[in-house]
């Protein structure tokens, strides 16, 4: 069975920083585009950020451009979302998913974890 799992969310204050983690198993997603996904309540879910296959080429949404960086360890089949200088509007369910290339829309991705809570205080 093939599953993304996130983990490190959590509450923070203003201006503190997490890391978030996406664990794949059941496949191997080496090859595959990661991505990050988050949605407030209320409202929909949308793009964070991605990173290619190999790790070399990474994009962001203007919101968490200079602040949030993610990377990958395929050899762990791993991904991660560190996230700095967080603001009470970055507070969000965080959702990993994995498709064939990067791109901002959820219909590019086939697989998705379950999501982990993020809570900014003021």
């Amino acid at each position: 069975q093939v599953q993304l799992a996130e983990s490190g969310g959590g509450l923070v204050q203003a201006g503190g920083s997490l890391r978030l983690s996406c664990a794949a198993s059941g496949r191997t997603f080496g090859s595959y585009a990661r991505a990050w996904f988050r949605q407030a309540p209320g409202r929909e879910r949308v793009f964070v950020g991605g990173i290619n296959w190999s790790g070399r080429s990474t994009e962001y949404s203007d919101s968490v451009k200079g602040r949030f960086t993610i990377y990958r360890d395929n050899a762990k089949n791993m991904v991660y979302l560190q996230m700095n200088s967080l603001k009470p509007e970055d507070t969000a369910v965080y959702y990993c998913a994995a498709g064939p290339v990067v791109e901002g829309t959820e219909g590019a991705y086939g697989y998705w974890g379950q999501g982990t809570q993020v809570t900014v205080s003021s």
